[in-house]
């Protein structure tokens, strides 16, 4: 019976020393790649690469920086808009518009609505609204094309009349989401509607312009300078003194803020 036992664990003892031996023998590689064939059995789609998978519209430019792809981005949003339901405004006009110039200006300028002449070329601040602007621009050594520019609402309202509070609330979810994508230094909000669409304040705009102000927007801050449209300027000039001041201090902030157009 010992004799029996002892083989047994002979027997029991070269069983060990193998696996031992096989175990010793090969070595784990930690940095194996799962086989695709059985991954693919499980879902058809995984995809294995050295860098991350871009699932939010990032492109890496030249220079190795990550940008957020804001074509994309700003497509998608007037894609959005264009699929708005039960608005008079949208019923009303012919061409939606959403904005123009540098996508990555430091600086980005809502008016109120677009009117005629915005709607027939699909662009902002045209005719002559455009051409006070470009002046107005230009006084405080910034050309249009350097600058962002966009609406607080996106079709123009019937007869150029001034949109409704209702409105301005519906198309401000969009105009704030516009704004995250451009993600500039400075806003800055010009006419009545704008400054509600944004702020939410609707007292006079004499009551709150050349004031900063901020808003938060996605848990960012943006500074914003509240003053009158062109097309009130070109109603009554005698207020053009006035946006004169609030030009100047945003050339100010500009120069504070280090910012290059």
């Amino acid at each position: 019976m010992s004799d029996k036992i002892g083989i047994l664990i002979v027997l029991i003892l070269k069983i060990l020393g193998t696996c031992n031996h096989t175990m010793t023998k090969k070595v784990i590689n930690q940095n194996t790649k799962l086989n695709q064939e059985l991954i693919n059995t499980i879902e058809p789609k995984f995809i294995f690469a050295d860098k991350p998978i871009n699932r939010f519209n990032i492109l890496e430019t030249n220079n190795g920086t990550l940008q957020i792809n804001k074509q994309e981005l700003l497509k998608n949003l007037k894609d959005q808009i264009n699929s708005i339901e039960n608005c008079k405004l949208k019923e009303n006009s012919n061409k939606i518009i959403l904005g123009e110039g540098n996508i990555n200006s430091p600086l980005m300028l809502i008016g109120e609505s677009p009117g005629a002449e915005e709607e027939k070329l699909g662009v902002p601040f045209r005719g002559e609204v455009g051409e006070l602007l470009n002046k107005m621009l230009i006084a405080i050594n910034i050309k249009r094309q350097n600058i962002y520019t966009s609406y607080a609402i996106n079709f123009r309202p019937p007869d150029d009349r001034k949109p409704t509070s209702t409105e301005i609330k519906r198309y401000s979810v969009f105009l704030k989401e516009h704004i995250s994508i451009i993600n500039p230094k400075i806003i800055v909000l010009m006419g009545s509607s704008a400054m509600e669409a944004v702020t939410g304040i609707s007292e006079k705009i004499t009551n709150e312009r050349g004031h900063w102000k901020e808003v938060i927007l996605k848990n960012k801050t943006f500074p914003l300078m509240i003053t009158f449209n062109p097309s009130y300027l070109i109603r009554f000039p005698e207020n053009k003194k006035h946006s004169w001041e609030d030009l100047k201090k945003i050339r100010d902030k500009i120069k504070d803020l280090n910012l290059k157009f």
